[in-house]
């Protein structure tokens, strides 16, 4: 199996402005932030963000990288409203597509079977279709012709999701409650990388879980980063809960000008190293004021 094993950056270089990218986890858990982290750094620009939202839409539109959104909700989960989005999107700053989370997650099914679209009642009876005027209804060919959405297949230049474990070939498994559609996202791109917690030899993908949750395969992987505390400050169980006190710092921060740039320059300006490091102080002042 070959090795493909590389760094944040080695990943954002393979990106280019202008795609659509299409980002795994949900809302504010197990989100490959420090892929993302990497993206604000660079000069990538104009993207077509796909993604169930959290922090990893937040940052990308606080930055200024993001020219449309895809989604089915943008929220940090214990704060409703990701901040830098209500702004984005209460300043039209931005082109969105707001789907029903079953279309979006239809959408990107239909992208990994390569079919132009799947049929869904999701959405139907709802303002979706007002917002979306471009969506159609198609009539069964089978049965009394009920009328069903037809949901356009997602197709996504590249994705990127984070996972607790995977080998130097790209076999990644999760290990917490849930793998959202990780799985989806990586087999609707034309690329998909992976960021994960601990890079293992392949026999350890199955030695202490159930081998179903071996779901993400070296066949849809192009790219994988060992990235230790890559998903903060979202969840990433077991290995880790979400950070709350730093949520609660990002979203208080995101209020105003002055605050984010003072996030900035402390969290953002640096390397992932540099923010690992800024994080780690920030735990040990919160550690030694209890």
């Amino acid at each position: 199996m070959s090795d493909k094993r590389m760094t944040e950056d080695d990943v954002v270089a393979e990106l280019r402005s202008g795609m659509t990218i299409g980002i795994g986890g949900w809302g504010s858990r197990r989100k490959p932030m420090s892929l993302v982290r990497a993206i604000v750094r660079s000069d990538l620009e104009d993207l077509t963000v796909v993604s169930y939202g959290g922090p990893d839409v937040g940052l990308l539109l606080a930055a200024g990288k993001v020219r449309h959104l895809v989604y089915g909700f943008v929220s940090l989960d214990t704060i409703k409203l990701e901040p830098n989005f209500q702004t984005a999107r209460q300043n039209a700053a931005i082109e969105v597509t707001e789907y029903d989370e079953g279309m979006l997650h239809w959408g990107l099914f239909a992208a990994s079977l390569r079919l132009p679209f799947l049929p869904t009642r999701a959405g139907l009876g709802s303002d979706v279709m007002v917002h979306n005027p471009d969506l159609r209804l198609v009539a069964s060919p089978y049965g009394h012709g009920e009328e069903l959405l037809a949901v356009p297949a997602l197709h996504l230049d590249a994705a990127l999701v984070h996972l607790n474990r995977a080998d130097s070939a790209g076999n990644a498994t999760f290990l917490g409650p849930d793998l959202y559609f990780d799985d989806l996202y990586c087999q609707a791109a034309s690329k998909a990388y992976v960021s994960c917690e601990r890079i293992v030899p392949t026999s350890e993908l199955t030695a202490d879980s159930d081998v179903t949750r071996l779901r993400i395969h070296r066949w849809m992987v192009d790219g994988v980063v060992e990235a230790p505390n890559g998903a903060h400050f979202t969840s990433c169980v077991p290995d880790y809960e979400r950070d709350e006190d730093f949520q609660r710092e990002y979203h208080s921060a995101a209020a105003a000008p002055k605050s984010w740039q003072q996030f900035t320059d402390t969290y953002l300006s640096g390397t992932e190293q540099d923010y690992q490091q800024a994080v780690s102080r920030r735990r040990e002042r919160a550690e030694a004021a209890r």
